[in-house]
């Protein structure tokens, strides 16, 4: 079985940082891509930015300039560095790991941890 298991959230005033992780363990042979996306009360859950095997990345517009995707391979972990963050950024995070156990698709979802941006 492949486990997600996500960390860092929390409470952040405007303008402040936060940095969440992301590991992946079990039965994987190769993960692909990874990723975090977000979802508001009251909104649909929507892609933050992804992360390539070869470490090319994609943001949300929203986003761009402000947060910062990594992994580390070797560890099977993914970072999402948020700075400079907004109200509009509350939302609870899930991270998402896409690979492969042999022949077997793998395509798997973190728990959510909450991220509340507020004074």
């Amino acid at each position: 079985q492949v486990q997600l298991v996500e960390s860092g959230g929390g409470l952040v005033q405007p303008g402040g940082s936060l940095r969440l992780s992301c590991a992946a363990s079990g039965s994987i042979s190769s993960i692909n891509d990874m990723g975090w996306y977000r979802q508001a009360p009251g909104k649909q859950r929507e892609l933050v930015a992804i992360i390539s095997r070869d470490s090319s990345t994609n943001y949300a517009d929203s986003v761009k300039g402000r947060f910062t995707i990594s992994r580390d391979n070797a560890k099977n972990t993914v970072y999402l560095q948020m700075n400079s963050l907004k109200p509009e950024d509350t939302a609870v995070y899930y991270c998402n790991v896409k690979g492969l156990n042999g022949w077997i698709r793998i395509d798997r979802w973190g728990q959510g941890t909450q991220v509340t941006v507020s004074s």
